[in-house]
């Protein structure tokens, strides 16, 4: 099992805010020890202080991974504390957005087995999806073992290579937040036909949140879920006949804005 070679050799995280925390909780659960976990964060929370964990302890000589959950404009700081362990045998494996495979061997050293990855939000209730990427370093053992990392907080899907983690960020990275601004008009238009806020809510959140515990259970397709939905000439198909035109388009351009903002971000 790959996450036996973290039993072994230790786990260095750099970083534990939320989605640190979640898949530190997520690895615990699937029989990491903690004592194997070494975590540095400066502001801990209660539950790290407690998890048993070596917490600012400084790092082991040779982990078998460094997983660098900070900030992408904390980066820069907080890398040093590892560069020791660069050209190594240890996998380092990113989940920072913006910060390129490239920026890591300039910090690290060329010969660093780099794993960048892209989770999302959804990973803090084990429903997230990651999508990720590799230098040539990264062996497929490494690989296997950045896979089960990620996979303790939900799916993953593997990348052709780097060119593709803008597109991913920009769809199931920020997604998300896409999700929660559905829910608040949803809401809202709810209210706006005479449900009070509270009712609206409860029935927007229940619907987003039920359609896709629908849509991650089903075998069917998600077309053919809406069909299901759509009976001809019903209330559902005068609301579609108002999104189809419209929401396809609109998505492509904000999916777009996010990618090229990322783009951006990466250079």
């Amino acid at each position: 099992m790959a996450l036996e070679r973290v039993a072994q050799d230790g786990l260095v995280l750099l970083g534990c805010g939320k989605m640190g925390s979640a898949l530190l909780a997520g690895w615990l659960a699937a029989g990491v020890p903690a004592r194997s976990v070494w975590v540095i964060e400066p502001n801990p929370s209660e539950w790290l202080q407690a998890s048993g964990v070596h917490l600012n302890e400084g790092v082991p000589a040779a982990p078998a991974v460094a997983l660098l959950a900070v900030k992408p404009q904390m980066m820069g700081a907080a890398l040093p504390a590892l560069q020791a362990l660069g050209n190594g045998a240890t996998l380092f494996v990113s989940i920072a957005a913006g910060t390129t495979i490239a920026a890591f061997e300039a910090a690290l050293g060329a010969r660093t087995p780099i794993v960048r990855t892209m989770p999302n939000t959804p990973a803090m209730v084990n429903r997230g999806i990651t999508a990720l990427c590799r230098n040539s370093h990264v062996s497929d053992a490494d690989m296997g073992l950045a896979v089960a990392l990620m996979a303790a907080v939900g799916e993953t899907v593997l990348l052709e290579g780097e060119h593709q983690i803008d597109a991913v960020t920009a769809v199931s990275g920020s997604g998300p937040a896409y999700v929660f601004h559905l829910i608040e008009a949803m809401a809202a238009a709810g209210e706006a036909e005479g449900l009070s806020p509270e009712v609206a809510m409860k029935l927007a959140r229940a619907t987003v949140s039920g359609a896709g515990e629908l849509a991650h259970r089903s075998g069917e397709s998600v077309a053919q879920l809406r069909v299901n939905v759509t009976s001809p000439g019903g209330t559902t198909a005068a609301a579609l006949a108002v999104l189809m035109p419209e929401l396809p388009g609109l998505m492509g351009r904000a999916v777009k804005a996010a990618a090229d903002r990322g783009r951006e971000l990466g250079k």
